[in-house]
């Protein structure tokens, strides 16, 4: 992580106030939180609207901190403690941030898209592992205070940084991947997460393309090859090294075969035909995101065909496609940190063709900010529902009735239930499981639908 003296602070961000005092104490870290100071690190308080941050930097730097920012429209500030004072506090964390990962010898990936960002990070860390020290965005540390926060914890011995880069608006992937500088840039895909801010799926594709921005002029920039919005707009682009990855032949890296078993799935690909891979993530559509890891790791020297045991061993961020031992025997699989129309629809695709289970029941929540077709999309992923291979249908909240409206041609009245109380669903859900029924549950972060999980789950022994 960084570790600079005051006085090296004064070279990487503006500092409005005399620190001479202190300008020998060391700093190492960054935290936003004052309960987490300790250990020397810089605390950076922020103006919020229901707290403000600085009337904690006194109790951050008396239980450890080494310092901390100040922003200069906040009276009073402490006289007798080691504080920096700043224009604005967020932007001079951002400020820090560029300024240490310009000082570093490293190679970084920047990722980003509107589904899978996190899977293809977790799976590329597990491939660059094989060869580099690697360190990747943890949580959801992915916007314009995680991100600074995640490059200012990087090790100087790092070789590789994974960085996610998210977005809820134009301009926000601009100014992450200017501060991250990537070497590699990778879009995982375009979906329709954000209609509700940026209108249209065009506008989506513009607002991720921003992350060639900050991209190396002789970097590499990597993207899912079958979606239109991109090709339309790379082919007007002038830059060089740009690959792409998916399942048919016109891109640089395909597929050969896909085989979805229980576990995970067996994949082959066009670079390496005779390797059979086994990916340890469920879904079809993870394949894409382990091809887009795969082309990164090449890209950094690593040979396709010693990617294959790496791929067998990853372990994805919590509540991506993790499987859970249930009550009665059932197994779950909760999926249900984020959810767009394109992820839920390839949920619903892998529980219709998980083998080994009799009776399957999908339990699906709101897919948030959808825009002004929300209804529409939620309808429409409701249809897409087999009822051949699916049981049961539970959704919970007001625009999941509409995916219970969608599915009721097919499942039927008696198979499709629609709550907006999650307690009567958890209740319901208890009385039709009979045993040993796959569960696959999906929804947006909002919705915590994880405490239908938690209700399911087998008590531990």
């Amino acid at each position: 992580m960084i570790r600079k003296t005051i006085e090296q602070l004064t070279d990487m961000m503006k500092i409005e106030n005399d620190i001479s005092a202190f300008k020998d104490r060391v700093i190492q870290g960054a935290v936003i939180d004052s309960r987490q100071a300790t250990d020397g690190q810089l605390f950076v308080p922020f103006k919020g609207e229901n707290t403000d941050g600085h009337q904690f930097v006194r109790q951050a730097i008396e239980q450890g901190a080494g310092a901390a920012l100040w922003q200069k429209d906040v009276p009073n500030p402490p006289q007798d403690l080691p504080v920096l004072i700043v224009e604005d506090t967020l932007l001079a964390l951002q400020q820090l941030a560029k300024a240490y990962r310009d000082e570093l010898n490293i190679k970084v990936v920047g990722v980003t898209g509107s589904n899978g960002k996190t899977t293809t990070k977790d799976i590329m860390a597990n491939l660059l592992s094989i060869k580099y020290s690697v360190q990747k965005t943890e949580g959801n540390y992915n916007n314009h205070i995680g991100l600074p926060l995640t490059i200012l914890s990087l090790a100087e011995e790092t070789e590789v940084a994974v960085l996610e880069m998210g977005m809820s608006n134009k301009g926000e992937i601009e100014l992450l991947t200017n501060i991250a500088s990537p070497d590699i840039a990778v879009i995982t895909n375009i979906g329709e997460s954000h209609l509700q801010d940026l209108g249209s799926r065009e506008a989506i594709a513009d607002a991720k393309l921003e992350i060639l921005s900050g991209l190396h002029p002789e970097g590499t920039f990597i993207y899912y090859g079958e979606e239109p919005l991109l090709q339309e707009r790379v082919a007007e682009m002038e830059r060089q090294n740009v690959k792409t990855f998916g399942f048919s032949e016109s891109n640089e890296l395909y597929t050969l075969s896909v085989e979805p078993v229980k576990t995970g799935s067996h994949f082959t690909v066009n670079t390496a035909p005779s390797v059979n891979y086994f990916l340890s993530v469920l879904g079809r559509h993870n394949v894409l995101n382990a091809m887009a890891a795969m082309m990164t790791a090449h890209e950094l020297g690593i040979a396709y065909p010693d990617m294959k045991a790496a791929l067998t061993s990853v372990e994805l961020t919590k509540m991506r496609m993790e499987w859970v031992d249930g009550i009665k025997g059932v197994k779950i699989i909760n999926d249900a940190y984020n959810a767009s129309p394109t992820s839920t629809k390839a949920t619903i695709e892998l529980a219709s063709q998980m083998p080994g289970f009799d009776r399957k029941i999908l339990v699906l929540g709101d897919m948030l900010e959808l825009g002004m077709d929300e209804e529409l999309f939620h309808y429409q992923v409701g249809q897409t529902i087999d009822s051949e291979s699916i049981q049961y249908l539970f959704t919970f909240g007001r625009l999941g009735q509409f995916i219970a409206a969608g599915a009721k041609n097919t499942l039927g009245e008696d198979r499709t239930f629609a709550f907006t109380d999650k307690n009567e669903l958890i209740n319901k859900l208890d009385s039709v499981i009979q045993g040993g029924e796959l569960v696959v549950v999906k929804a947006s972060r909002g919705m915590k639908l994880e405490e239908v999980v938690q209700a399911l789950a087998a008590p531990l022994k």
